[in-house]
């Protein structure tokens, strides 16, 4: 099995998490504080090469009516610069509900508002990549 990358792109910070090697779960990995194109570019692709990454998971955040809004827009032409950068597969997964459902699990294991920042982005990068790759199990 091929090891995916989950990545939860937002205005500050891109969360990342990866599949294990069998590809049946997805941890969160870490969180790169946005700086430059370039920057969180290398960073990227050092995590790719680090694990052997072969694909590419991109959250597309839709609105509740199935429609793409300004933010989905965003997400695309990161996906779409992505493949082109680096030449690998990129994939766009709905995450309609992944930062909610991050934010609850957190609530609910009680963990502190301060904790909840640092976690969530590569939380709901993993709720991104497990929903992928358990869509296509299925197949």
């Amino acid at each position: 099995m091929e090891r995916l990358m989950g990545l939860d792109y937002g205005d500050k910070t891109i969360g990342i998490a990866l599949s294990d090697e069998l590809g049946w779960t997805a941890q969160g990995l870490e969180v790169i504080r946005r700086t430059t194109v370039e920057k969180d570019y290398a960073r990227i692709r050092e995590i790719i090469e680090q694990y052997d990454v072969k694909e590419l998971v991109v959250g597309l955040p839709k609105n509740m009516n199935n429609t793409i809004g300004p933010r989905g827009e965003i997400c695309i032409a990161f996906a779409q610069s992505l493949q082109e950068t680096l030449q690998l597969p990129v994939h766009l997964w709905d995450e309609r509900l992944t930062t909610a459902s991050a934010q609850r699990t957190l609530l609910e294991a009680d963990v502190s508002r301060k904790k909840r920042k640092q976690v969530i982005d590569k939380m709901a990068a993993a709720l991104i990549l497990q929903g992928y790759m358990d869509s296509n199990s299925k197949r």
